[in-house]
C-alpha cells in the first residue's frame, strides 16, 4: 500500500489559551493546564441544578470544569456571504469560518482567484450532539409561548449544525469543491485529514482544508460523561498519571492547509510538515462497543507504517490519544509497545487543555508541526513529577517534564481513538526528512463498483408505501442482535433503523473482516437537547414562579438520563454499532452534508 506524501502549507487554530499556534505551542513549552470552570452563562442554568449532590449522579455532573476558550471575537466581514446573517449563527460556525480563512491565510491562499480555490475542498471533524444554538432553538419550540417569557431566543439555521458549518465555510470562502463534515468520535480529526488526503491523491482536489471543531452543548457533554463513568471527578486532565480517574471535556477548532507535496515543491510553497501515511481502522467487535481494542489500535498503526514505508523505529516522539481514563491509557501503550519496540518519549496536549473530542487530534498536529519546526520534543504536565507516572508507562515509555532537543530525524506519529471503536494513527515529518527520498506509487485502481446486497427501512411494515411514510416500531432479530435488548430500546431509531436494514443486506454475506468499511450519512436529531430541557426546565420553573411546573415538565422533555440514552445517541454510534455487530475492522463513520448526507457517504465509500 502506497501513499503519496501530502505537504502540511497551514495551520489555524483557536482552543483553551490559544488563538494561533504560537500561543499553543508557547503553552506546550511552559506546560500550562489551561482548565477553568464553566462561565454562569455557558450551561444556562444555576450549576446547582445540574452538578452532583452526595452519591447521586443521576441527571448530574461531578462538576463544570473544562477547556474553555474565551476572548474570541468573530469578524463577520470579508466572507463571500453577508455579514449580518453570519453575526447571527452558532458559535460554532463562527470558530469554523475563522479558522478555516486564518489557514489559507497561513498558506497564503486566501481570496486570490489565481490560487486554484476551484479545485479546493473542505473536510471537517464535527461532533454531530446539538451546539449550543441548536439546544437553544429546539427549547424556543417545545416552549413556545413560554419562550418569549424566558427570554429564550433560537435561530432557525443552527438546527443545522451537522453538515451546514462546513458547507458555509465553502461557500464562504469560494471554495469551488464544497465541504462536508463527519463524526468519528475522538478521532474525527484524523478521520477527516485522512479524507483530505485520498482526495489530494486520486487528483480530485488540488488543495484542502482538513480540521475539526467541538462546540456541543457544554452541559450535555459533562452530564453525558458522568452517566458513562468517564468524566474526571477530580476535574484534573490528567494523562499517564499514577491518579487518572477520567476526562476533562474541553472545546476549540483547528484546520491544516494540505497539498500533493510534489506539487507544493514544484511552486516553492514553504512546507511545515510532511505527513507520509494515516492509517485508520475500527475495533470491531472486541470486548464490547466502549471498551478499546489494543488489536484495532494496533492495526491503525501498523497501516500507517506500510503506508510510509518507515520502520517502527524511524519514528522518534507519539503524541498519544491519552485521554486521562485508566483503562484507555494503558490499552494505548500495550497497542504502542506491540508496534513500536524502541524506547522513547511520547506526550498528550491533554494534560493541557483537556479532551477536545473530535478536535483533539487537529490540535494534536498543529503541536506535532511546531515541535518539528523548532526542533524540541515537547514536555506534558504529569502533576507531581515523574514519581506519579502510570506503572504502565514501563520502562519504554518517558513523559518527558521539561522540553528536550530533538534526537535523530525529527519524524512524529499521532495517534486518536474515539468511542465506539474508531481507530486513526498518523505520521509526519520536518519537510527536510523527505527531501532525498523517492517514492514510487503504484497505480490507482479504476475497478467498477457493484451493488452486491441492498436493504432498507421505510414505513411501518418496511415497504415503500408513501401512506406509511414514517416507521413507528423498529423490530430486531434478537437472537441476531449482539446488543443487550434494553440499550436498544434506549438507543435513538437512527441506530436502530440502520441495524435492521444492515442485518438483513449482510445475511449470508463473507465480509472480508480487515477490509470492510462501515460509511453512514448522518444528521444531528434535535430530540437529543430535550435532555438539556429536562435539567434547565428547574430553572425555567423558578424564573416564572411555577416549581411544580418544572417538576411535571421535566420527565415530559426526557427521561432521567443513563448510559444506554448516552451511547443510542453518540454520532458516530450508528456505524460503529455496525462495525461491532459485524465485526469490522475497516474504516467507519458518519458523513454530514445535510440532505446529500447519503450520497456523499456513498462516494466516499466508493473512492
Amino acid at each position: 500500500m502506497s501513499f503519496e506524501p501530502i505537504a502540511i502549507v497551514g495551520r489555524s487554530c483557536l482552543f483553551p489559551g490559544a488563538s494561533d499556534p504560537a500561543a499553543l505551542f508557547s503553552l506546550v513549552r511552559e506546560r500550562a493546564v489551561c482548565l477553568s470552570d464553566a462561565r454562569a452563562d455557558r450551561w444556562r442554568l444555576d450549576p446547582r441544578h445540574a452538578l452532583v449532590k452526595g452519591d447521586d449522579t443521576r441527571d448530574r455532573a461531578w462538576h463544570a470544569r473544562g477547556g474553555y476558550v474565551d476572548g474570541f471575537s468573530f469578524d463577520p466581514s470579508g466572507f463571500g456571504l453577508p455579514a449580518d446573517v453570519l453575526a447571527t449563527l452558532d458559535p460554532l460556525v463562527h470558530w469554523v469560518l475563522h479558522t478555516a480563512r486564518q489557514a489559507l491565510r497561513d498558506a497564503s491562499r486566501e481570496g486570490d482567484a489565481r490560487t486554484g480555490l476551484a479545485r479546493t475542498g473542505l473536510v471537517l471533524g464535527n461532533l454531530s450532539l446539538p451546539s449550543s444554538g441548536l439546544s437553544a432553538y429546539a427549547e424556543s419550540v417545545w416552549l413556545g409561548e413560554l419562550a418569549t417569557k424566558l427570554g429564550a431566543r433560537g435561530e432557525a439555521r443552527d438546527r443545522f449544525m451537522s453538515g451546514l458549518p462546513a458547507q458555509l465555510a465553502a461557500r464562504a470562502l469560494g471554495l469551488g469543491l464544497g465541504g462536508f463534515s463527519l463524526d468519528a468520535a475522538c478521532a474525527s480529526s484524523l478521520y477527516a485529514i485522512e479524507a483530505a488526503c485520498r482526495a489530494l491523491q486520486e487528483g480530485r482536489a488540488d488543495r484542502m482544508l482538513a480540521g475539526a471543531v467541538n462546540r456541543a452543548d457544554d452541559l450535555f457533554l459533562h452530564v453525558g460523561f458522568t452517566a458513562l463513568g468517564a468524566l474526571s471527578p477530580s476535574g484534573q486532565s490528567r494523562p499517564f498519571h499514577a491518579e487518572a480517574d477520567g476526562l476533562v471535556p474541553a472545546e476549540g477548532c483547528g484546520f491544516v492547509v494540505l497539498e500533493r507535496l510534489a506539487d507544493a515543491r514544484r511552486e516553492g510553497r514553504p512546507i511545515l510538515g510532511v505527513i507520509r501515511g494515516v492509517g485508520l481502522a475500527n475495533d470491531g467487535r472486541g470486548r464490547g462497543i466502549l471498551a478499546p481494542s489494543e488489536h484495532g489500535q494496533a492495526l491503525s498503526m501498523r497501516r500507517a507504517l506500510e503506508q510510509s514505508g518507515l520502520l517502527p523505529s524511524d519514528v522518534r516522539y507519539v503524541e498519544c490519544h491519552a485521554t486521562g481514563t485508566t483503562v484507555g491509557d494503558a490499552t494505548e501503550l500495550r497497542s504502542m509497545a506491540a508496534v513500536y519496540p524502541q524506547a522513547m518519549p511520547i506526550g498528550s496536549l491533554k494534560a493541557n487543555l483537556g479532551h477536545a473530542v473530535t478536535a483533539a487530534g487537529v490540535a494534536g498536529l498543529v503541536k506535532l508541526v511546531e515541535a518539528l519546526r523548532h526542533g524540541v520534543l515537547p514536555p506534558t504536565p504529569l502533576d507531581g513529577g515523574s514519581d506519579r507516572a502510570s506503572a504502565a508507562l514501563g520502562e519504554r515509555f518517558e513523559v518527558l517534564a521539561t522540553e528536550r532537543a530533538w534526537d535523530g530525524p525529527r519524524r512524529a506519529a499521532l495517534s486518536a481513538f474515539g468511542f465506539g471503536g474508531n481507530d486513526a494513527h498518523l505520521i509526519v515529518e520536518a519537510p527536510e526528512e523527505s527531501v532525498s527520498r523517492v517514492f514510487a506509487l503504484a497505480p490507482l485502481r479504476r475497478d467498477e463498483v457493484v451493488v452486491v446486497a441492498r436493504a432498507y427501512r421505510v414505513g411501518d411494515e418496511a415497504t415503500l408505501d408513501a401512506k406509511s411514510a414514517l416507521a413507528t416500531t423498529i423490530e430486531l432479530p434478537l437472537g441476531e442482535t449482539r446488543f443487550p435488548p434494553n440499550d436498544l430500546r434506549k438507543a435513538s431509531a437512527q441506530q436502530t433503523m440502520l441495524l435492521a436494514a444492515a442485518l438483513d443486506a449482510t445475511r449470508g454475506l463473507e465480509l472480508p473482516r480487515e477490509r470492510t468499511g462501515v460509511f453512514v450519512g448522518y444528521g444531528c436529531d434535535p430530540e437529543i437537547a430535550r435532555w438539556g430541557a429536562r435539567w434547565r426546565s428547574k430553572a425555567w420553573g423558578e424564573a416564572f414562579g411555577d416549581t411544580a411546573w418544572s417538576e411535571a415538565s421535566s420527565d415530559v422533555f426526557a427521561p432521567s438520563l443513563e448510559a444506554p440514552h448516552v451511547l443510542g445517541v453518540l454520532p458516530n454510534m450508528p456505524a460503529n454499532r455496525l462495525s461491532s455487530q459485524l465485526d469490522l475492522n475497516g474504516a467507519s463513520f458518519t458523513v454530514s452534508a445535510e440532505e446529500a448526507s447519503g450520497v456523499r457517504a456513498l462516494q466516499l465509500a466508493c473512492a
